[in-house]
């Protein structure tokens, strides 16, 4: 249903679009991307590159919708998964109405930009900048960052925010609020990411196996919601995989006599229970897929094309 407060999304004077968040890894992207839309539709962790595949995550703001797209951090690609995410992040940014560059200011227009402004010029639509997190850094060095990215000559607008506080995301709400162009919604005003609810539960599945391994997590790990069967009693009884390349990071994963394995599951359940708004019995399998990099298939499930060669 569409609250009073909102409008019809086939009224005259709608507006929706697409704004496409890149950045290097670890700029916030996700964090904004939650902040803009007011839930949680993109998985946050400490680690780089923990967006894979574009997550889009739909805003109602006044009598607009802005659909942003979450995009894989953009990086030097080293592997066939570097390469398809770095794809994925530069066709979504083509695609879309604006596109936003997130930079993380307390790291600065540092190298890990360079190949991200490099290809800018190719990108023939309206792009912003956001400096994201300034509740790190000072004043002085906030007003010398956004002079240098004025001098870039390739932002329309540069944005001063904390997307982990707030501060200053309701001035950028608006600017995108007004700036999509005129039509009407393409999702119902209650819909908050196009994202199917086995995905979206095996990418919180994904992000505690993150926050709870930290620096002993395979970068390559995977998951996967392989069963997802709602039951009589109003329960839904969910099995998912988690693909690892060596039997040495399955036993990370499984942790002593099984214990990190329990822990990931138990948070896991809790925050897709909450999502599906079910009780959840979630089943974890840990499974050595090797090379799993290589199989197309792997790449389908999680939104991405295979890169040839």
């Amino acid at each position: 249903m569409v609250s009073q407060d909102q409008p019809s999304p086939g009224d005259a004077a709608t507006r929706c679009g697409f704004v496409a968040l890149i950045g290097a890894p670890n700029s916030g992207k996700s964090t904004l991307t939650n902040a803009l839309v007011g839930a949680k539709v993109s998985i946050v962790t400490h680690k780089g590159q923990t967006t894979r595949g574009p997550v889009r995550g739909i805003a109602p703001i006044g009598a607009s919708q802005v659909i942003l797209v979450d995009t894989p951090g953009i990086f030097p690609p080293k592997r066939r998964l570097d390469r398809a995410m770095a794809q994925a992040a530069w066709e979504r940014a083509g695609d879309a109405d604006i596109v936003a560059v997130v930079i993380d200011a307390e790291r600065g227009l540092d190298q890990a930009l360079d190949p991200l402004l490099a290809h800018l010029p190719e990108v023939k639509r309206p792009v912003i900048t956001i400096l994201n997190k300034i509740d790190l850094v000072s004043k002085p060095v906030l007003l010398r960052l956004a002079s240098e990215l004025s001098a870039h000559g390739k932002f329309d607008r540069v944005f001063m925010i904390s997307a982990l506080t707030g501060d200053g995301v309701e001035d950028l709400k608006n600017y995108l609020a007004e700036t999509v162009p005129a039509g009407p919604w393409l999702f119902p005003a209650d819909q908050l990411t196009d994202q199917s609810l086995r995905h979206a539960a095996a990418e919180i599945t994904r992000e505690k196996l993150f926050l709870r391994l930290h620096e002993e997590l395979p970068y390559t790990l995977t998951v996967e919601t392989t069963d997802w069967n709602e039951r009589i009693d109003g329960s839904v009884r969910i099995e998912q995989t988690i693909y690892v390349e060596r039997e040495s990071q399955r036993k990370i994963v499984l942790g002593a006599k099984g214990r990190t394995i329990k822990e990931i599951g138990s948070a896991a359940r809790a925050e897709i229970g909450a999502m599906a708004g079910l009780p959840v019995h979630l089943f974890l399998f840990v499974k050595v897929r090797d090379r799993w990099t290589e199989d197309p298939e792997r790449y389908r499930e999680m939104g991405l094309d295979y890169p040839k060669g």
